[in-house]
């Protein structure tokens, strides 16, 4: 089968390879209807992945059809649809019965689908751990709604639910891509009761304004005035999901003293923690990969029409054009947000 491949720090190729078989009993090989490109993919094409390995096909957001299952499986079945949790994780390790999946000891724990083991960007896949990382998708819910609930739309319910956010709370996400959009909806979802994201591009800022309404819109150069109206002076919480040295400082700036300010983005380079500036805010920081098990929850919200992030999916490609949707995700032109790929 054909097989988008990683071969190195800036480089990608078409490879064939063999279908993947059972390995495990607890294994299930899924067919993929539709995946994703995600900035992660970005990240390990950059070489800020180390533990990328060279070879591994590409691709962890997707969602498709069981093929087969190992023995051990019992929770999903041959022609399940079915929603892929970007991370494989055991269930029964100090780590997983904590919900801290991300950190799941066995070998093929955690991010593993196309980082460490072959992923999405193929016609199928070997999900280890089926019965945690697998999650049907109810009938009125499309591939396309469900899309992004195993990656983009975790890391919004993770950042939400870690940044302590108390009803009628006022929250900042800065970040008005996918996973800042996300994370603001996630926000909202828990109580906040007002949510504004701080997006530096005009566009992005018009996509967030003429699709979710209900979140305000703000530039970076007027962040700070926004949140000195809060009720506290600054936001209860923040959700810093840009990823730069600029976005990191405006986060611990804009959050009120002793508030929450979560670090959802990945980064590619160390920033340095400047405790003199932050010395009597006694602000709360947590930060790391997320711990996707939402999926369940999320799949239910989307079916009660509580959320919808199907407007992210901004362009299709049939599964032939992978290396153009790659080229158009990474250029952020033509108004962006996401790519579904179509087998």
């Amino acid at each position: 089968m054909r097989a988008y491949t990683f071969v190195r720090p800036g480089n990608a190729a078409w490879t064939e390879k063999p279908m993947p078989d059972i390995l495990s009993p607890r294994d299930a090989v899924v067919r993929v209807t539709m995946s994703s490109v995600c900035t992660s993919d970005l990240h390990i094409l950059a070489g800020a992945v180390p533990r990328a390995a060279k070879g591994v096909t590409l691709g962890h957001e997707f969602v498709g059809v069981v093929e087969e299952t190992g023995e051990g499986v019992t929770h999903v079945k041959a022609g399940d649809r079915v929603a892929v949790n970007v991370e494989t994780f055991c269930g029964e390790c100090f780590f997983c019965r904590r919900g801290y999946v991300n950190n799941c000891v066995s070998p093929e724990g955690g991010w593993a689908l196309g980082c460490r083991i072959d992923g999405a960007q193929s016609e199928y896949v070997r999900v280890p751990f089926a019965d945690t990382g697998l999650t049907k998708i109810p009938d009125n819910v499309t591939d396309k709604q469900a899309l992004l609930a195993g990656d983009v739309l975790a890391t919004g319910y993770w950042a939400a639910d870690i940044a302590d956010i108390e009803p009628g709370a006022e929250a900042l996400v800065i970040g008005g891509g996918p996973v800042g959009i996300c994370c603001a909806l996630c926000a909202r979802l828990n109580g906040a009761a007002r949510v504004f994201v701080c997006e530096k591009e005009m566009c992005r800022r018009e996509f967030i304004a003429r699709n979710y309404p209900e979140l305000g819109v703000v530039a970076p150069e007027e962040a700070i005035g926004v949140v000195r109206g809060f009720a506290h002076g600054g936001a209860d919480a923040v959700i810093e999901a840009a990823g730069t040295a600029e976005a990191f400082e405006l986060a611990y700036t804009c959050a009120r003293p002793n508030a929450t300010v979560v670090v959802a983005a990945m980064y590619e380079q160390p920033l340095v923690l400047p405790l003199p500036d932050m010395y009597g805010k006694n602000l709360v920081f947590k930060t790391g990969g997320v711990d996707g098990h939402y999926i369940a929850r999320e799949l239910a919200d989307i079916a009660a029409g509580k959320i919808d992030v199907s407007p992210l999916v901004t362009h299709e490609f049939p599964f032939s054009r992978l290396e153009e949707a790659y080229t158009l995700f990474a250029s952020r032109a033509d108004g962006v947000m996401k790519v579904g790929i179509l087998m």
